[in-house]
């Protein structure tokens, strides 16, 4: 039997674990502990997330690492097989996959994503992007797409075509062109699995508010965080529609501030990969619109703590709220790292999701 997505549960902010299927998840950093990412860490971070009801499990598509010390991200599970594995290992949590779209053909990703979603009886997701990284296409002798949004609208409409037609479907567009297309099974959720993406710049952001479900964003501040929402909800509302917007943030959660603090800047400062820290930071300004550009300049620290994330560092109490004023400034849900996903969880969860229940954030 279908079950509801877990993003369209009760709960006023969401959360979700993101990144862990790359070494060093979001973070940067040469700290022994360091998230190594192998496939029994991956599992058991999944369990310890869907036991505590959080609402979903989201990956990054990486086909090449950051370099450094460490090579970051070069070591990553490929998703559409990722979450097939979790879906059967776990009773509740979303389990999202990440493509690259223009490396990934529409008619592969419909069949690998009803598959998903057939074993999770429903609980698959979708977070589609377009990709900014040249080196990673040059992998696959793929130029970036000049309107990648395009594209993705394209792709899409595939997939859902696809899914509600009982006959063969012909499709000629810019960039695809099929003839006598099917896949079966189509998915549990119908047009499709829900969908996100993340997106700063306004092409992607159109493409959201006319194609997704959720978008995901980053701000640098919490008091500025809302005009990204105010941004999103014009967008989906010229388009008749409703997209919830999400955003991500790294975590350090200690029982006093000081402890928080100081492990911050220990893994951030002290023991970041600091070429890694670099290239990223690099490859990311030149051809990425994932941050407000101020945010290169002025937060280095977040580049080696989560990708140019928004920090929560500090007690259970003090997370909690800053996610409060991060809710009221109208996000939907927050994607989650740590330096060590199944050495913080557990603290994370006992101490924190009681607090954002008693806030009224969260049921029990």
């Amino acid at each position: 039997m279908i079950k509801t997505h877990p993003l369209k549960g009760p709960n006023r902010l969401k959360l979700g674990v993101f990144s862990a299927n790359a070494d060093g998840g979001l973070a940067i950093t040469d700290v022994p502990e360091r998230w190594a990412a192998g496939w029994q860490d991956n599992l058991t971070a999944a369990q310890i997330a869907d036991r505590a009801g959080l609402e979903f499990f989201l990956p990054i598509a990486r086909w090449r690492g950051f370099g450094g010390k460490n090579r970051v991200r070069e070591w990553s599970f490929e998703t559409f097989t990722w979450a097939a594995a979790l879906a059967a290992a776990t009773e509740k949590i979303g389990l999202f996959m990440t493509v690259h779209v223009p490396l990934v053909h529409p008619l592969y990703a419909a069949k690998s994503l009803a598959t998903v979603d057939h074993i999770s009886q429903g609980r698959a997701g979708l977070n589609i992007v377009c990709g900014w990284n040249p080196k990673e296409f040059g992998m696959f002798g793929v130029p970036l797409v000049e309107k990648g949004y395009d594209q993705a609208a394209e792709w899409l409409e595939i997939v859902e075509k696809v899914y509600a037609s009982d006959e063969p479907v012909d499709y000629a567009g810019t960039y695809y062109t099929l003839k006598e297309a099917v896949s079966r099974p189509a998915s549990l959720q119908m047009p499709r699995p829900v969908t996100m993406n993340a997106a700063f710049g306004g092409p992607g952001r159109d493409f959201a508010a006319a194609n997704c479900d959720y978008l995901f964003t980053t701000f640098t501040e919490i008091a500025d965080a809302g005009k990204h929402v105010i941004d999103i909800r014009e967008r989906a509302e010229k388009q008749g529609r409703d997209v919830g917007v999400y955003t991500v943030c790294h975590v350090v959660c200690r029982q006093t501030q000081q402890e928080a603090e100081d492990y911050y800047t220990r893994y951030t400062v002290t023991m970041a990969d600091h070429a890694a820290v670099d290239q990223h930071m690099a490859g990311k300004k030149e051809f990425s619109q994932s941050h407000d550009r101020e945010a290169y300049d002025r937060y280095r620290q977040r580049f080696a703590g989560g990708a140019g994330s928004y920090p929560l560092i500090g007690t259970p109490e003090k997370i909690v709220e800053e996610m409060i004023a991060i809710s009221a400034q109208g996000y939907a849900g927050i994607a989650l790292s740590f330096v060590n996903y199944t050495q913080e969880l557990p603290y994370f969860c006992d101490r924190v999701i009681p607090l954002l229940i008693k806030a009224g954030l969260r049921v029990e």
